[in-house]
């Protein structure tokens, strides 16, 4: 016996993905690069803001909610590019896009984005639970990206993934690129003591030995893991996708304050900060005595009467996050927001952030959240555009080197 997934678009899912949530009301996306206050109480502002009113619910198929993302005729400037424009063609047919089953809503609004068809593949897990791999069209000569990130179930995803790149390999792909929007055990990046393994190299090693030819990753848990790799990877951060978003909310600059929930994170916060007309800065002093319990133990910097912005790679059981936000209230902050491009949401995440501790949880969906795990304070946004518009890039780049034909 063997269950079977056929992954591949169609016109009625393609264009269900101009629908949304109705738990989602808006969804936006601008030009994030200067963000300017004018005056103590401005609104933040960031031009060329495109907004999209969502009333209707989205039916997919396995009936999870998703987010619309812009076609590229709308693409924002901080994307646009007359050299993408002039020199990719947009119906290339030697560039396939490839899905595993770890979050194939997002993979179709990247398909939708770049105006392509999801590739035609066949994955289904035996019942000793092997997982079994067939590409249904030719790639042979071709640029192919693999779409699947490693989040939970992390081990099926990543052997998956594996699979997939071997897949496509023996079937004479000029270029495979994995394209990872959440890397799975990137947090075991290094030794914290004696006889540990460094999982994230292990990782790193058995993508590159697979077959893979390149990596294109979102906002790592930390810069060294691009170090594992033997093979080129390019980087992109979501941080633009959430700064469009809070440019769009109306915060007295005087008020707001970035928060950083441990000292590992002050590099991020100080980034997103300085996005924001230099914001403030204030760190969360924590003591962690072991794997997902944290002990918040004290603030530095200011937040009494501010609006308290907590950035972070991503949310886990979101016992740091919540005990941050609990000190910051107990030191006077006025509101609270959450934000995080990851969202892994291990028990008991959902209950810590729904308590009430928290203004707005934003996120992205580099991991598909479960409809029953969206809470009224959750915000959804999506990265399609910005990994859409990357991968165009990637392949003008190989297209250049003459790495496609």
């Amino acid at each position: 016996m063997a269950s079977s997934l056929t992954l591949q678009s169609s016109p009625s899912q393609t264009a269900s993905f101009l629908k949304s949530s109705s738990s989602l009301s808006r969804y936006a996306f601008g030009q994030t690069t200067s963000l300017n206050f004018n005056g103590s109480c401005t609104r933040i502002s960031a031009t060329n803001t495109i907004k999209c009113d969502i009333s209707e619910p989205l039916n997919f198929g396995n009936g999870k909610p998703t987010i619309p993302v812009l076609n590229y005729r709308t693409l924002p400037k901080f994307l646009e590019s007359a050299r993408v424009e002039k020199t990719v063609s947009r119906n290339d047919t030697r560039l396939k896009l490839f899905s595993g089953t770890a979050n194939p809503a997002l993979s179709q609004e990247i398909a939708w984005y770049m105006g392509l068809e999801l590739g035609k593949i066949n994955i289904k897990r035996f019942a000793d639970g092997e997982i079994y791999v067939q590409l249904q069209e030719s790639v042979r000569g071709c640029d192919v990206f693999l779409l699947q990130p490693t989040c939970p179930p992390a081990n099926e995803n990543l052997m998956e993934l594996l699979i997939m790149i071997d897949a496509c390999r023996r079937a004479s792909a000029k270029n495979i690129t994995a394209v990872i929007p959440y890397f799975g055990y990137a947090r075991a990046d290094r030794q914290t003591q004696g006889r540990e393994s460094i999982a994230a190299k292990l990782v790193a090693n058995l993508i590159t030995e697979a077959g893979a030819n390149r990596i294109l990753a979102c906002d790592l848990h930390s810069g060294q893991s691009m170090g594992y790799f033997d093979i080129p990877v390019d980087h992109v951060y979501g941080q633009p996708v959430i700064l469009d978003y809070l440019a769009s909310k109306t915060i007295c600059s005087s008020d707001l304050v970035v928060v950083s929930p441990d000292v590992g994170g002050v590099a991020r916060a100080r980034a997103f900060a300085k996005k924001l007309s230099d914001a403030p800065l204030a760190i969360v002093d924590k003591r962690r005595h072991g794997h997902n319990v944290a002990e918040v133990m004290n603030l530095i910097g200011d937040v009494k009467g501010k609006v308290a912005v907590m950035v972070d790679d991503m949310i886990d059981t979101a016992g740091t996050i919540a005990k941050g936000a609990a000190l910051l209230h107990e030191e006077g902050a006025r509101e609270v927001y959450a934000c995080c491009t990851h969202a892994v949401f291990s028990p008991p995440a959902i209950e810590r952030l729904s308590s009430g501790l928290f203004q707005e949880v934003i996120i992205t969906n580099t991991i598909p959240v479960a409809e029953k795990n969206y809470f009224p304070q959750l915000t959804v946004l999506s990265v399609a555009n910005l990994l859409g518009e990357t991968i165009w890039r990637v392949h003008d780049d190989c297209s250049s080197a003459g790495l496609v034909e």
